[in-house]
């Protein structure tokens, strides 16, 4: 990276870590099961309201026990269900249609972060109805309340319930952004573990993976606080403890609830501090090939982590303790923090390449990555472009075709 764009990376990264005490951060409110919903609705007069999540959710019969009791209490339900793995503007605007037609009042994301980030672009659509969500790519685009969102996360990963970004592709270009702004923070997260329990092995560890990606970037970026850093330090542990008994036994409720409660710490943290080139790179992946988000982070948080060497080493000594993980020295305990995260994911059989990754691509592909990650996230250690041209080569197979979990 050029001087002169590296010192603007800086200031714009300390102006808004300087920023942080005074930006209107908030965490939404845990409710720990369904049945709390329609006591929450009656208070707040809502008796209409729109369930956005996806045929494989609901085919599951995981939103059978919520439409059932929202019927029972005489609260109208529309159901948008055709949520794709990340989620396009198509889907956004087909839900923020219903929402209208029926006259909803509220909406609830059910499902992965998929469902939760189109939950939170539908309610910015509703906000701004003359404001295509291109235009809110980006920071603090969308000021204007949106209509109460409650969050149901059946995933143990994205933080979505949490956090104040959703991320949407454009189904014309493929292009895959974010949308960070306040409003978008759900006001009340609903952790309950018995939603998670028929989540398949495959995505218990892509998606518990994915927690310890935002908990890891968010630790050792440059944006921190006391309480980030005490959200990012809790989840690892957590993770470290949960995660492999989750993946081998789905029925072990105690290891699940803990990864949902890892999952919201970590997305409380890096809400405020920040991800980073993980989560660029992974995100061009997922928009340009379809490559589950959680995957792609899983994939790549090694590499990352070990590129960045020295710049991270005391962070991640300190999140080795965390996780339990010893050392003579900071070094020691970083290549061990590493070297345990590998381990991980060999057992849970999380390859170490993506399919389906063209070489032509890249230079595109490292391009989107550099807009979303510069100036904004507080990395340990700037690249450009061309730099993170290397991580898709790292990732990238031998062999042709769409990534898909292990």
């Amino acid at each position: 990276m050029n001087p002169a764009k590296r010192i603007y990376c800086r200031i714009f990264q300390k102006a808004f870590r300087i920023a942080i005490p005074f930006l209107p951060y908030r965490k939404p409110e845990i409710l720990n099961g369904i049945s709390e919903l329609p006591g929450l609705f009656r208070r707040k007069g809502i008796k209409s309201v729109l369930l956005v999540t996806d045929k494989g959710i609901r085919g599951m019969g995981l939103t059978r026990k919520l439409e059932e009791l929202l019927a029972e209490n005489d609260i109208a339900l529309s159901v948008y269900d055709s949520t794709v793995a990340n989620p396009t503007t198509d889907n956004v605007e087909e839900a923020r249609r219903l929402f209208l037609s029926s006259s909803s009042q509220a909406i609830i994301g059910f499902g992965g972060g998929s469902s939760i980030d189109a939950a939170k672009a539908v309610g910015a659509r509703i906000a701004y109805p003359k404001k295509t969500l291109d235009r809110m790519e980006g920071i603090l685009k969308v000021r204007k309340r949106i209509p109460l969102l409650i969050a149901i996360p059946t995933t143990a990963g994205t933080g979505s319930e949490t956090t104040l970004a959703s991320v949407i592709v454009d189904s014309s270009t493929r292009h895959k952004y974010p949308i960070n702004s306040f409003p978008l923070i759900p006001r009340y997260a609903v952790l309950d573990p018995e939603v998670t329990r028929t989540l398949p092995p495959s995505l218990t560890a892509s998606t518990g993976l994915d927690a310890l990606t935002h908990a890891v970037e968010a630790y050792i970026g440059g944006s921190t606080t006391k309480e980030t850093r005490k959200n990012a330090e809790e989840a690892v542990r957590l993770i470290f403890s949960s995660l492999t008994t989750a993946y081998h036994d789905g029925n072990d409720m105690e290891a699940r609830k803990n990864m949902l409660h890892a999952a919201f710490l970590a997305g409380a943290a890096f809400t405020v501090s920040y991800v980073g080139y993980v989560h660029a790179v992974a995100h061009s992946l997922g928009g340009k090939y379809n490559i589950p988000h959680g995957l792609a982070n899983a994939v790549l948080l090694p590499y990352v982590l070990e590129k960045y060497g020295e710049k991270a080493e005391k962070k991640l000594a300190r999140l080795a303790t965390s996780a339990g993980i010893g050392g003579m020295n900071d070094h020691e305990k970083a290549v061990s923090f590493i070297a345990a995260i590998k381990a991980m994911e060999r057992e849970m059989k999380i390859p170490e390449k993506l399919q389906g990754i063209r070489k032509e691509d890249i230079p595109m592909l490292s391009e989107y990555a550099d807009k979303e990650a510069n100036p904004l996230y507080p990395v340990p250690m700037l690249m450009n472009a061309k730099e993170l041209e290397e991580f898709y080569y790292t990732v990238m197979a031998e062999s042709s075709g769409i990534a898909t979990t292990a």
